[in-house]
């Protein structure tokens, strides 16, 4: 039996943002390992999602909540008596933060704080894993790669809303969760996910496919922009290791800090991204237009180490292997394919699941 379903089979898990792009893949894995999937989002953003296209609402319990709402968070989490908790809502676009800073700190920030403050009152058993983001480092544009011992920051409003949820995570487990015996949780820090199923505005693979579909000329910001480009599910996997792994509590890793991301020697560039998505998709023509309205990080890199010593995490798969996933994906929506099906699939191939 795979080991994630001997493990989550029959677990009661509250998913928060599980109507978005990394919520909606971590339900289909989750329901897919056999556990009774709770899903907490205020919305499905956009026409087009993954939780449409997959039916999400037909496989979990399905919450409509604004997690910046604290009596009804608190509600859900206190009946529903989970024994994991990912919490993933947010406002997870540096270019949305720039038009509305506020409600990006509302829910990133302020909607972590409500969450961490229903868990205080959860009287049994559950591990928790909060889902911050790379970008919470404050951007030195080093090469070595940040490790999660480096000082926070944010010169964006989405950067610093992400840095502000690890203080206020690290004050309420410092405060109420450090003695604390029944809850164990940590906060996960990854770097940028593709894969099939993202619609969202202004990141590379979707405008990549919207000019594919629509056959054209991509516009790009910044060609030579570096990201720790990894496929969405790496992170997730790490996400599930790292609940495991509190829960199991051998580990001394409660209220720890985890970076999930790919170990290559050398990170892809966006224009590297475009050329490599051509080879599966064919021919994209592109050209660079700058970005005078918000600053954008040059080079940005993780140190995973801990991961790997602590919970014996690693990337299971290759740059090439990520975007020909993410490339199949999308063709298969093209071709109007049954996409839950067609998802589930890739799931099963990637946990070699029989």
């Amino acid at each position: 039996m795979n080991t994630y379903i001997k493990k989550f089979s029959n677990k009661k898990i509250i998913i928060t943002g599980h109507t978005g792009f990394k919520g909606s893949w971590l339900t289909l894995i989750l329901t897919l390992f056999k556990a009774n999937v709770v899903g907490v989002s205020k919305d499905v953003v956009g026409k087009k999602s993954l939780y449409g296209l997959c039916k999400i609402n037909k496989i979990c319990k399905d919450f409509r909540c604004d997690i910046r709402n604290l009596d009804n968070i608190k509600k859900i989490i206190l009946d529903e008596k989970p024994d994991y908790i990912f919490h993933l809502a947010a406002q997870s676009l540096v270019s949305e933060s720039i038009s509305n800073p506020i409600s990006t700190f509302e829910t990133n920030t302020l909607g972590t704080a409500n969450i961490l403050e229903s868990i205080r009152f959860l009287k049994k058993k559950c591990s928790v894993v909060i889902v911050t983001s790379d970008k919470c480092y404050k951007n030195n544009e080093w090469k070595r790669g940040y490790n999660e011992n480096d000082v926070l920051g944010g010169d964006d409003p989405y950067s610093a809303s992400k840095a502000t949820a690890e203080l206020v995570f690290n004050s309420y487990f410092q405060t109420y969760f450090i003695h604390k015996k029944n809850i164990n949780l940590a906060t996960a820090r990854a770097g940028n996910v593709i894969g099939g199923g993202d619609f969202s505005k202004n990141r590379i693979v979707p405008d990549i496919i919207n000019s594919w579909i629509n056959k054209k000329k991509l516009i790009i910001r910044s060609p030579k922009s570096t990201r720790p480009w990894q496929h969405v599910f790496e992170p997730l996997r790490g996400y599930m290791d790292l609940a495991l792994s509190l829960s199991s509590n051998k580990l001394k890793i409660n209220g720890n800090n985890f970076n999930f991301g790919p170990i290559e020697k050398k990170d892809l560039n966006v224009e590297e991204v475009i050329k490599k998505i051509s080879i599966h998709l064919g021919k994209i023509d592109y050209k660079t237009v700058p970005n005078k309205k918000f600053k954008e990080s040059g080079l940005l890199k993780l140190n995973c180490r801990k991961a790997f010593k602590l919970i014996k995490w690693k990337p299971n798969i290759n740059y090439n292997q990520s975007i020909e996933l993410t490339s199949e994906w999308y063709r298969a929506y093209k071709e109007k394919k049954n996409l839950q099906h067609f998802s589930i699939n890739q799931i099963k191939n990637y946990f070699n699941i029989k």
